[in-house]
């Protein structure tokens, strides 16, 4: 089990989201949702050695750089494409010195985004892989799946509804999500 030290996720919130309005709102309710379900799904595998300090500061921060990013529904009135907002937020999380955090952030979107995916697509991301590789990755990017920011912010989809999302993707992001259910849930 990895050790971290504690960072003040509030004061990074904070810093990044000021106001009380509409997207904070919104990110927090995300965020605390995807978090205590990391936490719920991370408690039922002690055996997995998790560390759950750490996963509940990286589920709270997964999508810092929304605000960065163009999607009116849900406040963003940024210049970045949506799918941007792993990227960008790793991008402030580093300048911050976080980079276990970072890595969630930018690791999460979809079930991890491959270089040949980026590149095909013409994605404003670097050409590369993000893969979520740790298990602390894995578990809050799966969490992640069961909660949006519109229609399942209050309550999660059902597992079956999580897969038939993925299987819109891939064939590969619906196996990983069955990959990951067997081992989390």
């Amino acid at each position: 089990m990895m050790e971290s030290e504690r960072i003040n996720v509030k004061e990074i919130i904070d810093r990044y989201y000021p106001l009380d309005n509409e997207l904070k709102e919104i990110y927090m309710v995300h965020a605390r949702k995807v978090t205590e379900l990391a936490l719920e799904l991370a408690a039922r595998h002690p055996e997995l050695e998790m560390d759950v300090e750490f996963v509940e500061e990286a589920a709270m921060l997964h999508d810092l750089g929304i605000f960065m990013t163009d999607a009116p529904r849900i406040h963003c009135h940024g210049n970045a494409q949506y799918l941007c907002h792993g990227y960008l937020g790793a991008e402030i999380l580093r300048s911050l010195g976080h980079e276990r955090h970072a890595r969630v952030c930018e690791r999460h979107t979809g079930t991890g985004l491959l270089k040949e995916q980026v590149i095909a697509n013409g994605w404003d991301l670097p050409a590369k892989d993000f893969l979520p590789e740790t298990l602390e990755e894995q578990l809050i990017c799966f969490a992640d799946k069961f909660y949006s920011k519109t229609k399942y912010l209050y309550a999660p989809r059902n597992l079956e509804q999580v897969i038939d999302s993925m299987l819109k993707i891939s064939e590969d992001s619906a196996e990983k999500i069955r990959k990951w259910a067997a081992m989390f849930m």
